[in-house]
């Protein structure tokens, strides 16, 4: 069955339901990962292609950013990075007769399942203007419409230029290079819609929007706080480094609204002990309310304060800044508002100090449960508020570590993909290339939808990603991007994205990690930071799939040279033939990345330079690290209503949905499910497998409505939902979003289900 991708769209609306599993991975991940790749690759390439998987002489995964263990095993890949890599080095082709025989009008009633399953792109494709079907064309020709267009627009402004998280270092940085001499910095990026609020409250307390711990520091530490993350099904491979971690002796407590496989039990299915028992990894379980986050770490530094020689004195006042004003706030916290906030009992937060106590290194991780929230910023805040308490940063085998999703989004951010760059940034780059980039402000996701919306933005251009299916408000998105002149994809699979479009349409088809890369100075690699600030190679090793495919390096560069033409004195030909060139600039702009090209040659990598964690150094406005101060804030829940989070399924990668299976939650052949606590779904009459409608209520009186879920009891924290995104990305306003990030708040809707 290898390369025959399916020829219906199956319905999606009739979900079995089972129990959820108490344990992540073991014999039943082996078994479905291999089906999988089987049946996109066959069983030579299979085998060839997952041996190669995060190796250090093979290739990135193209799943998430978890960091590679210095010692790897050979089989150094989860689940859901198999199924990445499976659909990337997939057999299956859309070439230009599937176009021929699916019009975009056809396209955009299929599903996103559909249409990822149906391969790999293999020419540039054409929608000209009132035209209903793509048609290929050349790269030249391709290029020539991108120019007209741009050329045509008013101001650089009008052209939004976004990137996806899985573009490597090089692409990036030739992407952001074009943008700015071009003339805009409107460069927004999947970073605005996941992690913008870590970066933001990070950058103001530590001075640098990355965590700050290392994977070594995780065996290290006595105390490991998970909250609002989903490893099991998110970033399947950090449940081995947490196994590990309890093997030394770490206690980890599990802050989720959802009990998760992966949290409870996890069967490594690299050791017999793994396969056969596996580790319990969660020791306490707070599932909290949604939006709680905040107030519970406000209590906790409470008590933290109360609790004699609990405060690391020599720390606070050698390295950090506003304690005082930090302490008091701390002091006013209540146990009263705070168990409403979060839901929990006395006794569990009570728990939780005792171990917070007890540990000499604690870390807290986070995801998306702490970053897309309206009070995200202060809630991240108040995490480094009560590390800084005992000296917890800085210190081997503690710190901050948010854990990022696309495999090279932070190394994107590295590389000066940012709407508000800063100013030394941009001087740098003015010195080694010549030209005065702009200094103003660009537009983040959801001013660019705004701009695109009201006519002010007219050409968009994606370096990857499924923007449409990404962003929120959808309605609200999928009209702002039809106002466009020109829509560009540039792609390696279909996607929602291609079937709503601007007056004209490109999709330009792009090598993945997998594949050979050959240019003109020869066989070339690509880099990548992962979650953790450390850089390496990426070198694919299949054939591609078409011979049409450019890199996305030689993309850049040749629509670079056709848009800004000869007077151009960046070398865009000598940077697509050989991406050392590339690297050399990278090190001449951006600190961290001296000798760029030896370092990067040695196996394995290196780790850029963290100052709070190297030196203890934070390179605030102030010097130290800053302790803040906020009120307590937590969504209200009006009577008859649930508070919504959106979520990935386990067969699913942000919007690239795998299978129509969600087998930790028990949930089979179905996604417009909505998961509700049996107590909630007695009180508002809802039975086990009644299908209601999910309309979302907020200030500004639009009734926005995702029709047709089934109700299905589940232990979820009381008052609160879940349902899988994109599906769910409706409900949530354009203009719902946190507090100085700007990103869309996607884990605490207010809903109310109506009986169908």
């Amino acid at each position: 069955m290898a390369g025959k991708p399916p020829t219906g769209d199956p319905v999606q609306d009739a979900p079995e339901v089972a129990a959820p599993q108490h344990a992540a991975a073991g014999l039943p991940a082996i078994g479905h990962t291999l089906r999988m790749a089987q049946q996109q690759m066959g069983v030579k390439r299979t085998a060839l292609t997952l041996l190669r998987v995060n190796q250090k002489d093979g290739f990135d995964c193209p799943g998430c950013a978890w960091p590679e263990p210095e010692h790897r095993h050979k089989a150094e890949f989860c689940e859901n990075g198999a199924k990445a890599v499976a659909e990337e080095a997939t057999l299956r082709r859309v070439t230009p007769d599937f176009f021929a025989a699916h019009p975009v009008s056809d396209l955009a009633h299929r599903s996103g399942y559909w249409l990822g399953q149906q391969g790999r792109l293999t020419q540039p494709m054409y929608l000209a203007e009132g035209s209903d079907r793509y048609e290929a064309v050349t790269w030249e020709r391709a290029f020539d419409i991108v120019a007209e267009e741009l050329g045509a627009l008013s101001s650089p402004d009008e052209a939004v230029f976004y990137t996806s998280g899985r573009t490597s270092n090089e692409a990036a940085f030739l992407y952001q290079l074009f943008a700015r001499e071009f003339g805009t910095n409107n460069l927004p990026d999947c970073s605005n819609m996941c992690h913008e609020s870590s970066g933001s409250a990070l950058v103001e307390t530590i001075g640098i929007g990355k965590g700050s711990v290392l994977l070594d520091d995780l065996y290290k530490a006595d105390l490991i706080i998970v909250a609002g993350q989903n490893p099991g099904t998110n970033h399947p491979r950090m449940l081995s480094a947490l196994e590990k971690a309890k093997a030394g002796g770490a206690k980890i407590i599990t802050v989720n609204p959802l009990p998760e496989a992966g949290m409870e039990r996890f069967k490594n299915p690299q050791t017999p002990h793994g396969m056969l028992k596996g580790t319990a990894l969660t020791d306490l379980f707070l599932q909290i309310r949604l939006g709680g986050d905040q107030a519970l770490f406000r209590l906790l530094n409470k008590l933290i304060l109360e609790t004699q020689g609990a405060v690391d004195d020599a720390f606070v006042r050698e390295h950090t800044h506003g304690y005082e004003e930090f302490a008091a706030a701390a002091r006013e916290a209540d146990w009263d508002e705070t168990l409403t906030a979060t839901g929990l009992s006395r006794e569990k937060i009570d728990e939780a100090l005792r171990m917070v106590l007890t540990s000499k290194r604690t870390i807290v991780c986070w995801a998306m449960g702490l970053t897309q929230h309206k009070h995200a910023v202060p809630t991240i805040r108040e995490v480094v508020n009560f590390l800084l308490l005992r000296g917890n940063i800085g210190r081997p085998g503690a710190g901050v570590c948010p854990v990022r999703g696309h495999s090279n989004v932070q190394g994107d951010r590295t590389m000066g993909i940012f709407e508000r760059p800063a100013p030394a940034f941009l001087d740098a780059l003015e010195k080694e290339f010549g030209f005065a980039p702009p200094r103003h402000h660009g537009l983040d996701v959801v001013r660019a939808i705004r701009a695109l919306r009201d006519g002010e933005a007219k050409v968009f251009f994606a370096m990857g990603g499924n923007f449409v299916a990404a962003s929120p408000d959808t309605e609200v998105t999928e009209a702002a991007m039809r106002r466009a002149r020109l829509t560009v994809h540039v792609s390696t699979k279909l996607n929602r994205s291609h079937a709503v479009t601007g007056a004209r349409a490109l999709i330009l088809p792009t090598l993945g990690r997998t594949e050979r890369d050959l240019q003109g100075g020869g066989e070339q690699f690509v880099t990548v930071e992962d979650s953790m600030g450390m850089v390496h190679a990426s070198r694919g090793r299949l054939t591609p799939a078409s011979p049409h495919l450019l890199s996305e390096p030689a993309i850049v560069a040749r629509l670079a040279r056709r848009v800004l033409g000869e007077d151009s004195r960046t070398p865009w030909e000598e940077f697509q033939k050989d991406y050392a060139t590339i690297r050399d600039r990278i090190a001449a702009v951006i600190p961290g990345f001296d000798d760029f090209n030896a370092k990067v040659s040695k196996p394995g990598g290196f780790t850029l330079p963290h100052a709070p964690r190297d030196e203890r150094r934070f390179p605030t406005a102030t010097g130290k690290a800053n302790f803040t101060a906020a009120p307590v804030e937590y969504p209200e829940l009006p009577a008859g209503r649930l508070l919504l989070q959106t979520l990935r399924s386990h067969d699913q990668y942000n919007t690239t949905i795998y299978g129509l299976d969600d087998r930790y939650r028990g949930i089979k052949n179905g996604r417009r499910v909505v998961l509700v606590n049996p107590d909630d779904a007695a009180e508002l009459g809802l039975a086990d497998g009644s299908y209601v409608d999910l309309v979302s209520e907020w200030q500004d009186g639009v009734e926005r409505r995702a029709s047709g879920f089934r109700v299905v009891p589940y232990p979820t924290a009381k008052g609160c939902a879940a349902a899988y995104y994109p599906e769910t990305n409706v409900l949530i306003p354009l203009d719902s979003t946190a507090d100085t990030s700007n990103t869309p708040v996607s884990k605490a809707v207010v809903v109310r289900l109506e009986p169908k």
